[in-house]
């Protein structure tokens, strides 16, 4: 599985051409499916989820020109049985997963049988804030608000590092460089703090940071 983690979509030419190039073929020829799930668990999801469908967020994920696209809802995979959704998944060309509570996107990929489905899987895995964040081994105190029954912060840990998104943000005076230095601070391993401008490219482990913005590592 290849990563392209960002913290706010397709945000720039740097991310469109590392997208297409971890396609391997053009986003007109490439099949997408749309995870929504993390959304609804903050204010307003059920219109955040909308904008991001239509194309109508400030987060270029869906709006980019894909052959086809559907609907993955996490929260609906449980009641139903997996040959009607498990195939599909292992077609598609890539996964769009939304932003919203990373917590609950990971409860409901761990709930769905799709957090055990993706390491098997041959596709890329686009990340939108949340959806880049569930990815790591843990997200920090700081970005806690849904609570998993079980508590804690733990994520999915299928990449080695944590991402700190949104930095500098002019709507989120929290996520400064110096909020993003005391959350890494906390942090067990490596850490990434990146502006909307920025994503993180994994392929076989190897990790590339793709700016035309600013970020930072912080290493343990």
């Amino acid at each position: 599985m290849k990563f392209l983690l960002t913290s706010a979509g397709i945000k720039n030419q740097s991310i469109h051409d590392a997208l297409v190039d971890m396609l391997g073929k053009p986003i007109a020829e490439s099949t997408a499916l749309c995870i929504t799930t993390a959304v609804y668990a903050i204010r307003g999801g059920a219109g955040h989820a909308w904008q991001f469908f239509s194309g109508q967020a400030t987060t270029p994920m869906c709006e980019l020109g894909w052959k086809s696209m559907g609907v993955l809802e996490l929260t609906a995979l449980p009641s139903i049985d997996e040959e009607l959704w498990v195939p599909m998944v292992k077609e598609t060309d890539v996964l769009l997963v939304n932003g919203g509570d990373p917590l609950y996107l990971c409860y409901w990929m761990r709930q769905s049988g799709l957090a055990d489905l993706l390491p098997s899987l041959n596709l890329v895995y686009v990340g939108l804030s949340a959806g880049s964040m569930v990815m790591a081994p843990n997200i920090g105190n700081f970005f806690v608000e849904w609570t998993p029954p079980n508590g804690g912060d733990e994520t999915l840990r299928l990449v080695d590092f944590a991402i700190f998104p949104h930095l500098d943000h002019e709507m989120l005076p929290r996520n400064t460089m110096a909020d993003a230095e005391r959350w890494a601070a906390g942090m067990q391993g490596p850490a990434y703090a990146i502006d909307d401008q920025t994503a993180i490219k994994v392929i076989d482990g190897a990790v590339e940071v793709v700016s035309e913005g600013h970020w930072k590592l912080f290493s343990p």
